[in-house]
């Protein structure tokens, strides 16, 4: 398996899986295939056009609310160029009960798309597990996607569309105050604190603000490379014995 599958992998994309890519295939000028026609094969679908929107905008929009909920409100009316090719919004999951720790996850999965809600399905169960394993759950932490529409195919975003969703995040940390973030997977791993995920995993950092920030490995590889745990079982201990001091 090749680095940049190894990285997908990491990041939880389970679709674009494999030693061989298996594409979509589609026929040139939308026709039915025949026989002499040429056809053509995408693996990643094409990256969504950029709504005329600033990031000024984006900004703008994302330092108005001074709650959670009216944050994420804003953010369920944004007009970010994701949100036409997605089935649901994404928002953050607020703590009912927060203890400090925010976890900041890749894109939305499929299962989030269908449900509007971040860290469901397979990867979502093995996440309340580590959490459990660990003395938490969902009601003492805040999640948050670091984009809030699935890309379309589940491909890694692109920069302006980082760039757009970007505002609302720290608006995000801002307003919950983490005194520790985890991250899941290889994109929020690099935006968040400029970690390469597939070489510095369980790295601990620190932001300017002061918070510590862990970067862990996506629940979906987990699920595909059950002997990961155990490195990922180490980290989230020396999560819990940190926020002890802290």
């Amino acid at each position: 398996m090749n680095e940049m599958l190894k990285d997908l992998l990491a990041a939880g994309v389970k679709w674009e899986l494999g030693d061989t890519a298996i594409g979509f295939l589609s026929d040139v000028g939308g026709q039915p295939p025949a026989p002499a026609r040429t056809k053509v094969f995408s693996v990643v679908p094409p990256v969504s056009p950029i709504a005329p929107v600033s990031i000024e905008t984006a900004r703008a929009c994302a330092a108005r609310p001074t709650t959670t909920c009216a944050l994420n409100r804003m953010i369920s009316e944004f007009n970010h160029p994701l949100r036409a090719g997605a089935t649901n919004v994404v928002l953050p999951h607020v703590a009912d009960n927060p203890n400090g720790i925010l976890i900041i996850t890749d894109i939305p999965s499929s299962e989030d798309d269908a449900s509007g809600k971040i860290l469901s399905g397979g990867a979502g169960e093995l996440l309340d597990k580590m959490l459990n394993a660990i003395g938490m759950s969902r009601e003492n932490v805040h999640i948050s996607p670091i984009v809030f529409w699935r890309t379309p195919g589940g491909r890694t975003p692109a920069r302006g569309e980082l760039d757009l969703s970007r505002p609302f995040l720290d608006r995000f940390i801002e307003l919950t105050e983490p005194r520790i973030i985890i991250t899941l997977g290889t994109v929020a791993a690099a935006e968040i604190c400029g970690v390469d995920l597939m070489k510095q995993f369980g790295a601990e950092t620190n932001l300017d603000s002061g918070v510590h920030v862990f970067s862990i490995y996506h629940p979906n590889y987990l699920i595909l490379k059950p002997a990961a745990k155990a490195s990922v079982w180490t980290v989230l201990q020396n999560v819990q014995n940190l926020l002890k001091s802290l």
